[in-house]
């Protein structure tokens, strides 16, 4: 605290610091210049050699000049899981950092809504969410809170062109001339906003147990005694504790949910505290999921583990009117930018989206189907069980030895009933968001 001169009661904040708006009447409030705070952690990546903008290289793990070979280490700390969570109170989201400590422009979606953070050297007027044209790019609006954690890329562009070309090359009711793709329509790498959360989980659960138990019993028709299983119910109930931790909650409403969860196999060990550094060259979204709503579906699949759990908890698989109820404590989150390439590509006049791990390498996508050639499997494999069939029960009828032929047409049939329902389901995922 400063003594004002000639008033010694007087409050003089220091100069990085400004009044801001009180709720308490008598209450004098001050916080820190949030624009000078900023500008100290702004930084401009031109290559101190050549004046060439730098980027983030991930053969090197830092950041280098693509013309005269400078490169240099970011600054940041790796944590892994061991940096402590945000307990959910509104301050920690009105005190947090802002932005992302960088200067970048903004590429907006006019189809999507997407919010796009770029280089100030980016030039595209395409989205890479859903592939439209109707973009503007311009300087940020509104900056959101900052990441505390990043996993930073280790996939090159080298190994992605790999692993896309082999992915896009499978798939027999696919069109062929997907493979052709992989070089019309480049991979993006993008820095995905996530909500990781950890909670403790209480839960209770009450049901009917259902026990087995053998008797005999004599059966008039045979004249013998048989043993039959009969089930003695009881109305028990228990309680279970479970810990989840680190649980990833995509924070964007333009990657695909499904697709991501497919990929979502992340090293969160490897996760390091943000910095501007690894930004260098490469685009990162905003989180167009809020905290609040990301936590509602965090606390969903929180409820089906402790489900799982309680049921693990019951000896035994017959269980009737089972009910459970769970509280959570000690709810804590985390704002971590997760790698991944994403490339969305217009077919037909539809729009496909295909997303690699970027730390790993796992792939996941949409492909189109041709379905003329599922149609042609599907007849394929109904055709002989259903002809084999169809001479079995003539030759039944005849009064001819049919039953052979006519089992044997309805083995192959239920046989190739199931492979197709697999190939139609394969198909309809392929195209699935």
């Amino acid at each position: 605290m400063k003594e004002q001169p000639g008033n010694p009661t007087v409050f003089v904040p220091p100069e990085d610091f400004h009044q801001i708006e009180s709720k308490l009447d008598g209450i004098t409030v001050f916080a820190p210049n949030p624009d000078s705070h900023e500008e100290h952690q702004r930084k401009d990546y031109k290559c101190p050699n050549c004046g060439a903008s730098t980027r983030f290289d991930v053969s090197v793990a830092g950041v280098k000049c693509e013309y005269c070979g400078f490169q240099t280490q970011p600054n940041a700390q790796k944590v892994g899981t061991s940096l402590p969570g945000n307990a959910f109170t509104l301050d920690v989201l009105q005190v947090d950092e802002q932005g992302w400590g960088i200067q970048r422009r903004e590429l907006r979606c006019a189809s999507c809504g997407a919010e796009l953070s770029v280089t100030n050297e980016n030039f595209s007027h395409t989205c890479p969410f859903c592939a439209s044209n109707e973009v503007n790019i311009g300087n940020e609006l509104n900056p959101k809170l900052r990441p505390s954690l990043l996993a930073p890329f280790k996939i090159t562009d080298q190994q992605l062109r790999l692993i896309a070309h082999e992915w896009l090359g499978k798939g027999w009711f696919n069109p062929k001339t997907l493979r052709e793709l992989s070089s019309l329509n480049p991979f993006l790498g993008i820095y995905a906003p996530t909500w990781t959360f950890s909670s403790n989980i209480k839960a209770h659960w009450s049901a009917l147990v259902g026990y087995e138990r053998q008797e005999r019993y004599y059966d008039h028709g045979s004249k013998s005694w048989q043993t039959r299983t009969h089930i003695d119910w009881r109305p028990e109930s228990g309680d279970v504790q479970l810990a989840i931790e680190n649980l990833v909650v995509l924070g964007s409403n333009q990657i695909s949910k499904r697709l991501f969860g497919n990929i979502q196999t992340y090293d969160l060990g490897a996760l390091v505290k943000y910095s501007p550094d690894f930004l260098a060259g490469w685009q990162a979204q905003k989180f167009s999921i809020p905290l609040n709503t990301a936590w509602e579906t965090g606390k969903a699949i929180m409820r089906e583990k402790a489900q799982d759990a309680c049921q693990q908890d019951i000896p035994t698989s017959h269980v009737r009117d089972f009910q459970m109820s769970a509280d959570f404590c000690d709810e804590t989150w985390r704002y971590a930018l997760l790698p991944v390439y994403l490339s969305t590509y217009r077919y037909l006049g539809r729009t496909f989206q295909v997303i690699v791990n970027g730390q790993n390498g796992n792939i996941s996508g949409q492909k189109p189907v041709e379905w003329w050639k599922v149609w042609m499997a599907v007849a394929a494999l109904l055709i002989p069980g259903l002809g084999l069939g169809g001479i079995g029960f003539i030759l039944l009828f005849l009064g001819g030895i049919g039953v052979i032929p006519l089992a044997l047409g309805l083995i192959l049939f239920i046989i190739g009933a199931i492979i197709s329902v697999t190939i139609i389901k394969s198909a309809i995922d392929s195209e699935a968001d």
